[in-house]
Formats: C-alpha cells, sequence, structure tokens
C-alpha cells in the first residue's frame, strides 16, 4: 500500500514546521489562484498560523523520511460567537503529491480531531475551477452547497468560489 494512504506519517504540527509549510504554501500563492492571498507568507507568520490553528481547531502534517509533504488545517470561519462551532478547512501538498491519497488522508485524520475539539460543521472554501479539490471534498463526503461568482480578483481575473460543508457530529 501506498505510504501516502496510511495515518503513520500524519501528526500534529508544530512551530518547526512553518518553513516547510511555507514552502509548500508559496507556489500556490503565487502560481495559481487557488488561495486568493497575494503574498507567500513568512516562516515566522506561518508559525503564527499554526499557533493560532493548534488553540481552538487543528493543524497536521504528513512526512515521510524526506520532511513535510502536505499539511491540513481547520481554522475560524467566522468571527461572530454563533459561528465558533465551524471551522474553515484547508489541505496543500507539495507538487506532484496530489491524486496520490494524500489529501483524503490528511483530512481523515483532520476531521476526528476537530469534532474532538467541538467543532460541528467544516466549510470548504474552493476557487473554481479545481476539479481535483472538489473531487476531494466530495470524496470526503462534503454536500455542494453553493457558488459565488467572480468575487476574488488575482492574475487579472475574477474567480468564482465554491463552499462545501461537511457535518463533524452524528445527527441526534
Amino acid at each position: 500500500m501506498d505510504a501516502l494512504l496510511t495515518h503513520d506519517s500524519i501528526r500534529d504540527a508544530t512551530v518547526t514546521d512553518a518553513a516547510a509549510c511555507a514552502a509548500i504554501y508559496a507556489p500556490y500563492v503565487t502560481d495559481t489562484s487557488i488561495t486568493f492571498e497575494l503574498d507567500p507568507p513568512s516562516e515566522e507568520e506561518m508559525a503564527r498560523r499554526i499557533t493560532e490553528a493548534q488553540r481552538h481547531h487543528a493543524w497536521i502534517v504528513m512526512e515521510d523520511e524526506e520532511g513535510v509533504l502536505g499539511y491540513a488545517y481547520g481554522g475560524t470561519f467566522r468571527t461572530r460567537a454563533a459561528y465558533r462551532r465551524t471551522c474553515e478547512v484547508s489541505v496543500y501538498l507539495e507538487h506532484g503529491r496530489r491524486r496520490r491519497g494524500a489529501g483524503r488522508a490528511l483530512y481523515s485524520a483532520l476531521m476526528p480531531r476537530l469534532a474532538a475539539r467541538g467543532m460541528h460543521t467544516a466549510i470548504a472554501c474552493m476557487t473554481l475551477p479545481n476539479d481535483a479539490s472538489l473531487g476531494l471534498h466530495r470524496t470526503m463526503g462534503f454536500e455542494d452547497v453553493g457558488i459565488m461568482r467572480r468575487v476574488g480578483h488575482k492574475h487579472d481575473a475574477w474567480h468564482d468560489v465554491a463552499w462545501a460543508q461537511l457535518d463533524l457530529t452524528p445527527a441526534p
């Protein structure tokens, strides 16, 4: 079995993973519209984000013998108090590591951590087109809930955003 399909190499992130996470994320920022950030975060900023996510949500990394090859995290969905049990989730992998099960493995490890921290719903926001991300989220049980048209402008183009959600708790 491909090592990417196991949970053996997945662990909670620490600030020592910040440089690796920043390096994985930077090409998504500079070369794609997958994220709407315009400037890659520094190692220090990534360490701050990891610390913040670990306070109330979760941030995990997948690694092999060469180091971190991907990460996933949950963070604040909205700042208003009534949203406190809803989180927004993301997953990022080194280029060349996609479509091999790593995203599924990371999300499979992330969602129980979020539920254990009291999260009720996970929200995913995906720039379109992005068949790989849509497929991952649907495979993980996320339900499509809507598309916002032309809401992000990056690389001289307007982009649509799809929203999906996953219930993290059993129905009453």
